[in-house]
């Protein structure tokens, strides 16, 4: 793995350990995280610090993938996708000033080998999509989704396995 450094008004990648073959296509924000060989991050995603994308996967554009998240290898995350560490952001303390990491716990999530979430879909913190599962677009996932298991709807739910 490569470590990549590019700062320009088009690109910011900040430290990030780059795979073999991964295509990064314009106007990503990525830094401090990890992007597995083959993988290929559409434009206008985000991708913070801690952030361990897999071999193999698709993030489509206007993605946001947060500290905290892991997504495994072969997995595919839709457009406008987002995801959540915070189960209870605040700007600001009780005192006013403004909220810093130290005001927060970070919730992690974990996305297993082959799931697929589609476009516009939401992911709370502390969930885990598990292998092969499918989040249909739109959905919101407020719970972990099995193995197999086809969710969609706010909030998610089962609607069949594959």
């Amino acid at each position: 793995m490569q470590i990549l450094t590019v700062e320009n008004e088009r690109q910011s990648l900040n430290n990030v350990k780059v795979g073999e073959d991964v295509k990064i296509f314009k106007f990503v924000n990525a830094y401090g995280c990890e992007i597995g060989d083959g993988s290929k991050i559409g434009s206008f995603v985000e991708i913070q610090k801690g952030v361990t994308i897999g071999k193999h996967c698709k993030i489509s554009s206007h993605t946001f993938v947060c500290e905290g998240v892991t997504i495994q290898d072969g997995v595919f995350v839709g457009h406008n996708v987002s995801f959540i560490n915070d189960m209870f952001p605040r700007a600001v303390n009780e005192d006013g000033s403004l909220q810093t990491e130290a005001d927060w716990q970070m919730v992690n999530t974990v996305v297993e080998e082959r799931a697929s979430i589609g476009t516009g879909a939401t992911i709370l913190g502390g969930v885990r999509i598990g292998k092969n599962a499918i989040v249909g677009a739109g959905s919101v996932v407020t719970k972990d989704v099995p193995a197999n298991a086809i969710v969609a709807g706010n909030p998610a739910k089962i609607i069949r396995y594959i």
